[in-house]
């Protein structure tokens, strides 16, 4: 199924300026080679998502030159708290990405315009919901996720604070979603490295100059956040199919209810996939908050490890996402299966990679995030999942962007539901392991979710492409 196929030129029609292809297809021009149409997003996204990291990793090491254990786990519970609650509104950014890269396969301005005003339009309904709902959040966030003690009381100082920047998140999610499905890497690229830098100089202000502890921390990552949100307007209001925003915004074929039921179709899968997937985030973090302080620390610091490898090697996600919505929309069933063999191939030697590199400087790098003695020797016990989870990760992550990318959110959503069930099923029957039963349950959750797409995958090429012949 995944044979890669011949991009010979092909005969275009003198009439329509397109290409023959047996009906097969509706691509205008050959594509460019695959591998460097995979790279072209996938190496910036990777860039981008590093400096996104950066906003935890500076979090954690500001706060961990403290010594301060109770501080350190504050952090990791307001910040886990904070992006529990929105990251189940990322679909905000996946749907972007999948609907604008479709129309973009057609050649569609409008409907990329189109797309842009109905996610903007939806963030800050739901932003508007999210500020309403604050104190309610906030208590049931720290209750779910064990707070208590110093740590609860800290934790609320820093969730308090950030709170106020959810608009710009997910208004800048949007904003994200769209330039990425306009392929505008190296634009996202710039507003992350600048962002980061900003929040990184804070951090380092904040907490270690100015001595705001957590507030600090907090402080700073909802300024930069702010400044990012600027920066991302700017960069959208100079692209071209967004100078038919404005007039979109009150166009009536804009909200027609086909195009709506569509976006909450797709959104709604979306969101309770992710939903389950942070469901999975806050048993691990809860099952660690559970065994004390310094455990709850540690797996902070490991969690950090895992999430940039993730974000690493999201960028092939953001590859599958762009490159096989572009493929559904030009109807090239060749090249979709030719992007999904290639993308895992590049993402697997990646993955390869970054476990080789853990497994070298791992300890030495994780043990940098706390002064303290007693944290940094439990992060090297456990150090070992850090090494693995690369590897276990990287093949849903590739398939996530696939799913994505063709709109078929529901069988996404059914099988992280299966992959939820073994992960659960897995803290009861690994239990008296520890928190190495903790983390192997973990990675089974990634490994589940892996096997379960790569069995729907060829049922849903057939369903959206038709039979290969």
């Amino acid at each position: 199924m995944f044979a890669d196929p011949s991009f010979a030129a092909r005969r275009l029609d003198p009439a329509a300026g397109r290409p023959q292809c047996g009906g097969m297809c509706e691509t205008a021009l050959t594509p460019p080679p695959l591998n460097r149409s995979i790279l072209a997003i996938a190496l910036p996204s990777m860039a981008t998502n590093v400096a996104t990291a950066l906003f935890g990793l500076a979090d954690m090491w500001a706060i961990g030159r403290l010594g301060d254990a109770a501080a350190q786990g504050a952090v990791e519970i307001g910040a886990k708290l904070l992006m529990t609650a929105l990251i189940v509104f990322n679909f905000l950014r996946s749907g972007t990405v999948a609907l604008t890269a479709q129309a973009a396969g057609r050649e569609d301005a409008e409907a990329q315009a189109a797309t842009l005003v109905r996610g903007v339009a939806a963030a800050l309904a739901i932003g508007a919901v999210f500020l309403i709902a604050r104190p309610l959040v906030i208590e049931l966030g720290l209750k779910a996720l064990g707070a208590g003690g110093v740590v609860a009381t800290m934790a609320r100082t820093y969730v308090g604070i950030r709170y106020w920047g959810a608009v710009a998140w997910l208004i800048n999610a949007v904003l994200v979603g769209w330039l990425i499905g306009r392929k505008r890497m190296r634009a996202i690229l710039a507003v992350e490295v600048g962002s980061n830098l900003v929040h990184i100089t804070l951090d380092l202000t904040f907490v270690l100059v100015l001595h705001l502890g957590v507030a600090g921390v907090a402080f700073a990552t909802l300024t930069s956040e702010a400044l990012k949100l600027i920066a991302l307007a700017v960069l959208v209001a100079r692209e071209g199919p967004a100078r038919q925003a404005l007039r979109l915004i009150t166009a009536q074929a804009t909200w027609r209810a086909g195009e709506l039921v569509a976006l909450f179709r797709l959104n709604r899968d979306l969101l309770g996939r992710t939903a389950l997937l942070m469901t999975a985030t806050v048993l691990l973090t809860r099952a660690g908050a559970q065994q004390g302080p310094t455990i709850l620390a540690a797996n902070a610091i490991l969690y950090q490890l895992f999430s940039l490898s993730a974000l690493l090697l999201d960028g092939f996600e953001s590859a599958t996402q762009v490159l096989c919505g572009e493929a559904l929309g030009a109807r090239d069933r060749l090249r979709f299966a030719a992007v999904v063999r290639a993308t895992l191939i590049w993402a697997l030697g990646a993955a390869a990679i970054i476990t080789l590199v853990y497994a070298v400087f791992g300890a030495r790098f994780a043990a940098a995030f706390s002064a303290a003695p007693a944290v940094i020797a439990t992060t090297g016990v456990y150090a070992a999942w850090a090494i693995v989870m690369p590897l276990a990760g990287v093949t849903s992550f590739v398939f996530d962007g696939v799913f994505i990318g063709s709109s078929w959110t529901r069988a996404m959503l059914v099988t992280m539901a299966g992959a939820l069930a073994v992960f659960v099923a897995g803290l009861a029957a690994f239990g008296s392991l520890g928190n190495h039963g903790l983390w192997l349950a973990f990675t089974l959750f990634f490994l589940v979710r892996a096997a379960g797409q790569a069995w729907m995958l060829p049922g849903l090429m057939r369903r959206s492409f038709g039979e290969e012949r």
